[in-house]
Order: C-alpha cells, then structure tokens, then sequence
C-alpha cells in the first residue's frame, strides 16, 4: 500500500468534505483531462462552476465516484458512457435500497403500534 492509498483511506469523505480539482485529480491518479471529460459525461460536477477550472472545488463523494468508474472501466472494461449509466442505476439502487428501509421500519412501527 503507498502513501496516496493510505492518505485516500484514512480521509472522511461526506458532504462537507471539498477537494480542489488538483486533490481529485492527485487522489485519483489522473489528469485533469479525463477528470474534465467525466464532468462532461455528468458524472461527477463541481460544486462551484466557475469559468476557470482551477478554481473548481468537488464534494469528496466525486472521488468515491471516480474511483467507481475506474475500477468499472479496469475491472469489466466499460467505456466512460456505460459507466455513467451504472453509476446512475447503483445511485437508484441506492434510493430504491434506502426506501425500503423506511418503509419497513414503518410498518414495524405501525404493527407495534396496533399490538
């Protein structure tokens, strides 16, 4: 494991993390040019869409983003378009998953309720 693996591993990313595009582009291993063409896709964006791109600023969940359609693309060979399509489909996922959740505990509450 290199320094980047374990900097990149002990970083908390949520909402209030923010990276440069010069972080996401160091934590990712890639050059501002791919980064750009992901934004260009809609898979990731910037948080503050100024004119000059060094100024740009990404929630730290675009780097969990990233990192996705890289191991999308080395692991099952998907081109950039299929892996803003999965991504799409795992973030329904994610809601689908998530709603369920609620409506189960829900009806919990409502069968505890009548009980």
């Amino acid at each position: 494991m290199n320094i980047q693996t374990l900097e990149i591993s002990s970083m908390l990313l949520d909402e209030e993390t923010v990276l440069s595009l010069a972080e996401l582009c160091r934590y990712c291993s890639l050059p501002a040019e791919q980064v750009m063409t992901m934004i260009e896709q809609g898979i990731i964006e910037p948080q503050n869409p100024d004119p000059t791109a060094k100024n740009w600023q990404f929630a730290g969940l675009s780097l969990v983003r990233v990192q996705t359609v890289k191991r999308l693309q080395r692991d099952l060979g998907v081109n950039l378009e299929g892996a803003a399509l999965a991504l799409d489909l795992l973030d329904e996922v994610k809601t689908l998953r998530q709603q369920i959740k609620a409506l189960r505990r829900a009806m919990q509450e409502a069968e505890a309720w009548y009980e």
